[in-house]
């Protein structure tokens, strides 16, 4: 029997929704008047910008010349596309007529999110217009993969720009093709649509006239209060960096202290959002003496900062100040992304000038060194998009947490960008009070020659895998003499650091390697404590040069890979000594923990 809201939804009453309408257009009349008086005198402007910085438009003339090369697969595909519109038609004329449930022609994936609302499957015209849409974006997108003759960079730049415009057009983000949202505004005489509007424009001026979407309540969190809570203090800072030195759980500890490298394109309390999912407070319980670089969040006056600096005042004088700190010789070190890809470089730089020694073991999560297989973020990365994202940064020193915040939504657009669109802007409601999704919009700026440095270099020309293909402090580094003790932790779903990308370091180390495959993504492959038994993970004994050789023989274990780390990182810890309290140590402490850098926030 079809669920009550799939009867309900039914064409909109006219008369009803004519009501409804104009009294959606009186009220947004005065919203809108009341958004630009406020923009007029802040004096705000959209800021000039090329009419095609992505070089998009370039992409799909090339791809249309191609695909015109070829007219008789493009008739082939729109007749297989007429042929399933025709099937469509006729099982939903059969439906309509009182005729048996028949099979859809096609179905959404199982984790597209967009169509759960039971009229999507219930109420014959909602299905129809479900099943229009996805036979058209299966189309579209077949078609473009399908053009022969185009070089990869292109190929990938017309499949992600497709995709965006496939997930824009789905009816889930119009009023009158959704069904939730239609039957919402005729409920409520059309109040969703006008509290939809205010956070519209509540958006574009939290964003100056850019749209900032409100992925969650911001004022639900704070900083060191109930996200980033791990105690501890800070106990060295220099331009760049903090370090944290956080407090003991344990009365023993490993006598080698543990450094955590976190990523600087983003925040480091992504390891320690709440108690029971925080790899930080999980590693002091474990008897490490944990350490951890907040990095600073930077403006103009840091614009000239490069990649030697990161690694000079950030990783090489984080060790220091941990080795003063305790009076140990060496410690183990962790890497996390683009903190990862500096570990790497700053061992190869230790490995040709001295000063290995300082490091017993090092951890690499979800890391990239060969950026050859980059996954989607390469179709950010040509010589058109990098020279305009240059002269984007020239301005202002750094490039804006926004810029970034928006490439990283755009990867996963229809749960970072349509589902709040729908949420806020058609439904009208408040964004649920997430800590993952405030985190995620609490980004940081990038100092314009560091990331500069960093896009050309790694990325567009991947240099790093490459010997001697990296120059610091005028050292050429080798990647293929490093003989610290590795282990790395990639995750299978990565959409950020392709897993099969991030194993290309196991061929080029000179020490031992061990490789660990988590499920799941970026983050939630990586924030993954074991008391969720969640996920699971592979592990071999062997490392042969294809990554799919390797999975191929890998054993998989349920759970968390967590515990498998510890037991490895075992082996370095150096035996036992009393627990290490970091407002009694060697360094003497600036302010608790989380700190100041970590709690700046900027658009």
């Amino acid at each position: 029997m079809a669920d009550q809201h799939a009867q309900d939804v039914k064409l909109p009453d006219p008369v009803e929704l004519s009501r409804a309408m104009t009294r959606i257009a009186e009220q947004s009349q005065r919203l809108v008047a009341e958004f630009l008086s406020r923009q007029a005198h802040d004096g705000a402007a959209a800021p000039s910008a090329s009419p095609d910085p992505l070089n998009i438009g370039g992409a799909f003339l090339e791809m249309t010349a191609k695909m015109m090369a070829d007219p008789m697969r493009l008739m082939q595909a729109q007749m297989s596309l007429w042929n399933d519109y025709m099937t469509l038609w006729q099982r939903t004329t059969q439906r309509l007529l009182g005729g048996e449930e028949t099979e859809p022609v096609i179905t959404p994936a199982k984790d597209d999110r967009r169509f759960r609302d039971s009229a999507w499957d219930e109420n014959t015209l909602f299905d129809y217009i479900k099943q229009s849409y996805l036979l058209s974006a299966r189309f579209l997108q077949s078609t473009v993969r399908g053009v022969e003759g185009l070089d990869e960079k292109t190929r990938r730049k017309v499949d992600f720009y497709t995709r965006q415009f496939v997930d824009a057009m789905a009816p889930s983000n119009f009023v009158l093709t959704n069904p939730e949202v239609l039957r919402t505004t005729l409920e409520s005489g059309g109040d969703n649509l006008v509290k939809g509007l205010e956070h519209l424009l509540e958006d574009l001026d939290r964003g100056k006239g850019r749209l900032a979407i409100k992925m969650t309540d911001y004022d639900a969190f704070k900083v060191g209060v109930n996200v980033a809570v791990s105690p501890g203090k800070v106990v060295f800072q220099n331009e760049l960096i903090q370090l944290i030195q956080y407090s003991p759980t344990t009365e023993q500890v490993n006598k080698r202290p543990l450094l955590i490298v976190p990523p600087w394109i983003n925040k480091f309390y992504i390891l320690d959002l709440r108690p029971k999912n925080s790899f930080i407070k999980w590693a002091v319980d474990q008897g490490n003496t944990v350490f951890l670089i907040s990095w600073v969040n930077p403006d103009e006056r840091l614009a000239t900062r490069t990649w030697e600096d990161y690694m000079e005042d950030g990783i090489l004088a984080a060790v220091d100040a941990v080795l003063k700190a305790t009076g140990e010789p060496s410690l183990n070190i962790i890497g996390y992304c683009i903190g990862g890809t500096l570990l790497a470089s700053t061992l190869a730089y230790l490995h040709a000038t001295g000063g290995t020694e300082k490091i017993a073991s090092a951890t690499y999560f979800t890391t990239m060194t060969d950026f050859s297989e980059a996954g989607e973020l390469s179709v950010f990365i040509d010589e058109e998009q990098l020279t305009a994202l240059e002269e984007r940064m020239e301005e202002k020193g750094y490039l804006d947490a926004s810029a970034m915040a928006t490439t990283f939504n755009m990867l996963r657009a229809n749960d970072l960008i349509w589902s709040f669109v729908v949420n806020n802007y058609l439904l009208g409601k408040e964004p649920f009070p997430f800590d993952l999704l405030y985190w995620n919009s609490d980004s940081t700026r990038m100092p314009a020659a560091m990331h500069s440095f960093y896009l050309r270099n790694m990325y567009q020309r991947n240099l790093l895998i490459k010997p001697g293909g990296i120059v610091l402090k005028g050292v050429p580094i080798d990647l293929r003499t490093i003989k610290t003790p590795t282990v790395m932790i990639s995750t299978r779903e990565d959409h950020i650091a392709p897993w099969k990308s991030t194993y290309a370091l196991t061929q080029q180390l000179a020490g031992p390697v061990k490789f660990i495959l988590g499920a799941s993504g970026h983050i939630a492959g990586i924030v993954n404590p074991p008391e969720a038994n969640k996920y699971g993970y592979w592990t071999n004994t062997k490392l042969p040069a294809d990554p799919e050789e390797w999975l191929e023989t890998a054993k998989q274990t349920p759970g968390s890979w967590w515990p498998e780390w510890s037991k490895w990182l075992q082996k370095y810890a150096g035996g036992k000594v009393p627990a290490r309290d970091p407002a009694a140590g060697l360094l003497k402490p600036i302010e608790d923990a989380p700190g100041s850098y970590v709690a700046a926030r900027v658009s």
